[in-house]
């Protein structure tokens, strides 16, 4: 039975992982930043490296300021619990990381309320619901005090005008808003417009290095400096507080420069690899927008597809009724027809 671990493969072939861009390896060029990058205690304010990049990424996004934050769970962590006091609400969508992948953080550790709207096909909320979700002025309701959206959604990305509209609702109604933009990088790429075009209408948002742009740790959170000198407090409460980190903000740098402007590649390979896969009998494939599709076994085990490419050196999530394939940097172009013959050679087998 499938354990999510690694295979050897053929002696051949090395392992391809497609489980998440999470899974990359710093390149040389990473490593040697890393090795090089000045350091001082974070802690104190005093590692320049870290200082950096937290002004470089909240420039990019068009904000005053940014923190660097250990984990993009804390990043959103902090924002929720900055934005919220105890016994108040924040919007959100039901299978939206920051509800449903933190562990119940908000809830555990901030007395937060989670109101938990379905999402349409697209992975967005909508509107009509938003506004019927924030309470009115009651002591029978929780206080609506955050709208949190996501964008990118399980690789699809979330168009302007909906997040605009969205966005206006809450400030109509005195909300705050944050974004949980872990591949913000992504949403961008795939729109064609700069980074801080998506994030204007926000007035926080996460943003991670270890996924698309494939840095080993850190996310940074980044809004308005008053907001940020308190989520820095929250980082410190919640145990985020690091010392000389500048070896791994270097690698956030590093990405920034030389990861950043190749991401529209493994956009390219999810698209190839969705148009090799189309056609197989008892295989639906679902595309998105950027670098992850979803591949549904019609009338067959998931297991069975899941263990079968593993022992073709492939590896795909978990068994589900959708099994999320992600493309990264370390998975080449030429590698997509490896992977389409080892779908195409299981279902042939299977038939």
């Amino acid at each position: 039975m499938y354990q999510g671990m690694k295979s050897a493969g053929p002696a051949s072939n090395r392992v391809i992982d497609l489980r998440s861009d999470t899974v990359t390896q710093p390149s040389a060029g990473m490593r040697k930043a890393m090795a090089d990058a000045e350091v001082g205690d974070d802690v104190y304010g005093e590692d320049p490296t870290v200082t950096a990049l937290e002004e470089r990424v909240a420039s990019l996004l068009g904000k005053e300021a940014g923190v660097l934050m250990p984990t993009g769970t804390q990043s959103n962590l902090a924002a929720l619990l900055c934005h919220c006091a105890r016994g108040e609400e924040y919007i959100v969508g039901k299978d939206y990381h920051a509800f449903k992948y933190e562990a119940g953080g908000a809830s555990a550790l901030g007395g937060i309320v989670a109101c938990a709207l379905p999402l349409d096909e697209n992975g967005g909320l909508q509107p009509a619901d938003v506004s019927a979700s924030i309470k009115p002025d009651d002591s029978h309701f929780a206080i609506t005090r955050l709208l949190s959206l996501e964008n990118t959604v399980s690789g699809q990305v979330q168009k302007l005008e909906r997040i605009d509209e969205l966005c206006g609702i809450a400030r109509t109604h005195g909300l705050s808003t944050h974004l949980d933009g872990a591949r913000i990088w992504n949403a961008a790429t795939a729109l064609g417009v700069d980074l801080a075009t998506v994030a204007a209408p926000f007035d926080t948002i996460s943003s991670c290095l270890s996924k698309g742009l494939g840095a080993p740790a850190c996310s940074v959170l980044s809004g308005p400096r008053d907001f940020i000198d308190k989520a820095r407090r929250v980082r410190k409460m919640v145990g985020g507080g690091m010392r000389q980190v500048g070896i791994l903000a270097a690698c956030g740098l590093y990405a920034l420069d030389h990861h950043l402007p190749r991401l529209g590649e493994d956009h390219e390979n999810a698209g190839a690899l969705a148009k090799g896969l189309a056609g197989i009998d008892g295989l639906k494939v679902h595309a998105g927008d950027t670098n992850m599709l979803f591949l549904e076994p019609v009338g067959n085990d998931p297991s069975a597809l899941v263990d079968h490419l593993a022992a073709e050196g492939i590896l795909i999530g978990a068994p589900a009724d959708k099994i999320r394939v992600v493309m990264h940097m370390d998975v080449a172009e030429t590698d997509v027809s490896r992977i389409v013959d080892g779908i195409q050679g299981y279902y042939e087998g299977a038939n």
